[in-house]
């Protein structure tokens, strides 16, 4: 064999090696049977204290919702005990679903209302006179769908100062919403929005710049 057919015939025979050796690390493939959930279950994603701590909310959610409407200072309290930083003269609703309470951050003169979920995961970060209407949620928790074991993902949510979140209003993670914006009812947030913004839509999107009326 003379030189330049050996030299072709082993460049071949590298890039078949290199090919088969890469190949299960990087294909990508649309098997169901790759999904393991069992997997995902049996790993570990919350610390030792954070389970301890989940467990003991259970009963502390139930002392928090059994509270009638207008004791906004004892459910403040509650939600203190378990971590949460809560500013003074912040309203939150019985009805208030709260996942994980010390990733609750909530400014002076806000209020959480009717059946809003705080899905805290991750943390939530409310800034001060911020409302949420009733049935909204803040969801700061996905998991990575492209890998098989889906792992847990805990993305933060942010809402600057003044904002608005309407009735009925999903929140995905990872998003932060700009001060003074209002997101328009049952919206869908799934990427910033920015300050003095009106969003309404699925997925949101800007439809107007809010304004005050000038003071008479």
């Amino acid at each position: 064999m003379d030189a330049p057919r050996w030299r072709c015939s082993w460049l071949r025979e590298l890039r078949l090696i290199q090919s088969c050796a890469v190949e299960p690390f990087c294909r990508k493939t649309n098997n169901m049977s790759d999904l393991d959930i069992a997997e995902n279950r049996r790993a570990r994603k919350w610390s030792r204290r954070e389970q301890v701590g989940r467990v003991l909310w259970t009963f502390g959610a139930l002392l928090f919702c059994l509270s009638p409407r207008p004791m906004w200072r004892w459910r403040c309290t509650i939600l203190r005990l378990f971590g949460a930083r809560i500013a003074s003269n912040v309203h939150i609703y019985q009805t208030v679903r709260i996942a994980i309470p010390w990733n609750i951050d909530i400014g002076a003169y806000s209020a959480i209302g009717d059946r809003v979920i705080l899905y805290s995961l991750g943390p939530i970060k409310i800034g001060s006179k911020v409302t949420i209407s009733q049935g909204a949620h803040l969801c700061a928790g996905t998991h990575d769908y492209k890998n098989p074991l889906m792992p847990l993902i805990k993305s933060p949510i942010v809402l600057g100062d003044g904002v608005w979140v309407c009735a009925d209003t999903f929140v995905g993670p990872n998003v932060k919403i700009g001060a003074m914006a209002v997101v328009g009812a049952r919206s869908v947030v799934v990427k910033d929005i920015p300050e003095w913004t009106v969003a309404a839509g699925h997925p949101a999107k800007k439809i107007a710049h809010r304004e005050f009326y000038p003071k008479t």
